[in-house]
């Protein structure tokens, strides 16, 4: 297999840069890079410059084109903005210091100065969600409104096979074969797509190129998780929270968002289904409209009593 893949990888790499160039420029998304504070950080950006600027931070493993869907479709009325966190995607690992959640939410608040963003409305998944949750409870005039989609950081009173081994010491998101690319693919989406052969040795590939440094950040968030929950907090988060969840998420139990709902004040919660841990790359559409929407109401939310009662699954109610 790994001649196949050394040979395969300069062209498939060409071709896969060159189509995520293409789908970018027709969803209207520009890319950008900055040196803030010693790292080079790359982000997209969608939208009118002049818009309520809307940030969003990706999972572990991922990074900013995990939301090229929903920022098209968000674009109309925010300034999408969508970073590679450091040490994933196009931005640069740190020279000092860690990824602790903690760390790492810094890191994002000299971004957002480094961009002139004095507030924002502020969202994640997974462990974008832990980091823009600790944002929203440390730096909370920095944030508008929090929207967190299946977010790490928060125990819900069931655990998922992935959580309870993740507890065990192991770390199911390492990839070292096609096989283990097909075992992540099955915890993070509902209904994992056909991939062909030549794609998913590029995608492991790639994985390859960072194993050591996920490894190391996989285990801080790992560890964050399991010693500082942010459950006993969730009473101190004072800005409008969308909890959104795939309702099949095998990764982290969308029991936690039903446990987020009903500790933070006001929020409102939100079921897509047949969705899984990634439910803005699997259900962009129906994950676009409950944001909008959750969105759109903010500018009266001050005036009018909140409504912990409003959940819908994966459909906006009126």
């Amino acid at each position: 297999m790994m001649p196949l893949l050394g040979a395969a990888a300069t062209p498939v790499t060409a071709f896969l840069s060159v189509a995520r160039l293409a789908a970018r420029g027709l969803a209207g998304i520009g890319t950008y890079s900055k040196v803030i504070d010693g790292i080079r950080w790359c982000w997209s950006e969608a939208g009118p410059r002049d818009a309520e600027p809307l940030v969003m931070l990706h999972g572990f493993a991922g990074d900013k084109d995990n939301w090229a869907f929903f920022s098209m479709l968000l674009a109309q009325r925010y300034r999408v903005i969508c970073p590679d966190l450091p040490g994933f995607g196009d931005s640069g690992p740190v020279a000092q210091g860690g990824y602790a959640i903690a760390e790492q939410a810094r890191r994002l608040e000299s971004f957002l100065d480094a961009l002139g963003i004095d507030t924002c409305h502020l969202g994640g998944n997974s462990m974008g969600g832990f980091i823009a949750l600790t944002i929203a409870l440390d730096s909370p005039r920095r944030v508008r409104s929090l929207l967190l989609m299946n977010n790490a950081g928060v125990n819900g009173d069931r655990m998922t096979d992935t959580q309870q081994a993740i507890l065990d010491g192991a770390n199911p998101m390492q990839v070292k074969s096609l096989d283990d690319i097909d075992f992540l693919l099955g915890i993070i989406l509902h209904d994992p797509p056909y991939i062909p052969l030549i794609f998913r040795q590029l995608l492991l590939l790639q994985l390859a190129r960072r194993e050591k440094l996920h490894n190391e950040i996989f285990a801080q968030i790992a560890r964050n998780a399991i010693e500082s929950p942010l459950n006993d907090r969730l009473g101190d988060v004072r800005v409008p929270t969308l909890v959104l969840w795939g309702d099949s998420d095998n990764l982290l139990h969308v029991a936690a968002a039903t446990t987020q709902h009903d500790a933070i004040p006001g929020a409102e919660l939100a079921i897509i289904e047949n969705a899984g841990h990634v439910p803005m790359v699997e259900r962009p559409f129906r994950t676009a409209a409950v944001c909008l929407d959750f969105l759109a109401r903010q500018q009266c939310r001050s005036t009018a009593p909140a409504d912990r009662s409003r959940r819908h699954r994966g459909k906006v109610q009126p």
